[in-house]
């Protein structure tokens, strides 16, 4: 299966356990890899039929934003959801959504979920 690669989605929202986490809001960042045949696309050079990542950026953002989740995991799932609602070409989302500035008291780059989602279930 061929892929789509959305690497570094910068995402400004309000998720948390804390209620400093959602009142000040903080950075997220995503990478997204959908599953999908691209043979299409490849012979037409036409966007109409491909998974157009701008809008599957919008949508990712537009979730992000939309919603204030307790756990990066919920966040995370209700990303891959809207993708696989809006994109029917979308066989399956892999998601990384980083959390860089979780209230941890320690030195460390960056927390994340990494989770996998298809049409199948997975």
């Amino acid at each position: 299966m061929d892929k789509i690669i959305l690497k570094g989605l910068r995402v400004f929202a309000n998720h948390g356990v804390f209620y400093s986490e959602k009142q000040a809001g903080q950075p997220f960042v995503l990478d997204l890899v959908l599953k999908t045949d691209l043979a299409k696309p490849c012979r037409s050079d036409n966007v109409e039929d491909t998974v157009n990542y701008a809008e599957v950026a919008k949508a990712a953002v537009r979730t992000m934003q939309g919603s204030c989740f307790h756990l990066i995991e919920r966040a995370g799932q209700a990303v891959c959801d809207a993708i696989l609602d809006r994109f029917p070409q979308v066989r399956e989302v892999q998601l990384t959504l980083y959390k860089p500035r979780a209230p941890i008291p320690a030195d460390f780059e960056t927390v994340a979920i990494q989770i996998k989602r298809s049409r199948t279930g997975g």
